[in-house]
């Protein structure tokens, strides 16, 4: 992947699928499509919730919670208020769970939020929290059976709140064969060429601290 694909300011390296729908990495379509076919033959209906997500989908998100328009959670995920926090908190809630701008692994299209459409009730809307994952939750059964069986189709969790510094995530999973090297190339320097160029709120704060940010949150993951 070249700059701005690791920087999701271009999707050159993305394939898009209707049905089931999802927008992958090339490399990676194949790998969970036999993942989903697995799933299907234990009865689940594997779906991707969140897959490729650009740069300025990411800097929407990022804005909002640092200027309190959208909700901004807590490490244990109870609410917080923006107005209560100084602006270099604010940056450190915000990467509890969510990526900075240029950093997502979601910009690489190896990475999925993973549910079970046949575990919804009728109208239920999913909200992606560790409770929905856990014993009694909608995906509990999903979730076991990730812990038993991604790995042989190449997909791990990154997020397990063990080495990184973002929450656990166990609806998260990575191909590790395309990820790992997307990890690798993106430098420091290809992400503050990319933060300097954008209006990141906050801005003057990330940078000073983007050493930092950038091994905490991009390099240190829950390896494969």
């Amino acid at each position: 992947m070249n700059p701005q694909e690791l920087t999701g300011q271009a999707r050159t390296h993305i394939v898009e699928s209707k049905d089931p729908s999802y927008l992958l990495h090339l490399h990676v379509s194949t790998a969970f499509l036999a993942l989903r076919r697995a799933a299907a033959a234990e009865g689940m209906d594997l779906a991707v919730q969140s897959s490729f997500r650009d740069f300025q989908r990411q800097l929407t998100i990022w804005n909002g919670k640092f200027e309190g328009t959208r909700p901004m959670n807590d490490a244990d995920g109870r609410p917080i208020d923006a107005a209560e926090l100084t602006p270099a908190e604010r940056v450190d809630f915000i990467l509890l769970w969510s990526a900075l701008p240029g950093a997502s692994r979601h910009h690489w299209g190896t990475d999925v939020d993973l549910i079970d459409r046949s575990a919804i009730a009728p109208g239920y809307q999913v909200q992606l929290t560790r409770e929905e994952f856990e014993a009694g939750g909608p995906f509990a059964a999903l979730a076991c059976w990730l812990e038993e069986n991604a790995a042989r189709y190449g997909f791990f969790r990154p997020y397990r709140g063990v080495r990184c510094g973002v929450q656990p995530e166990p609806w998260h999973y990575s191909f590790a064969p395309v990820a790992e090297n997307a990890r690798r190339k993106l430098t420091i320097q290809i992400l503050r060429t990319a933060l300097e160029a954008a209006p990141l709120a906050g801005k003057e704060l990330v940078l000073e601290r983007l050493d930092e940010l950038h091994d905490r949150y991009v390099m240190r993951i829950d390896q494969p």
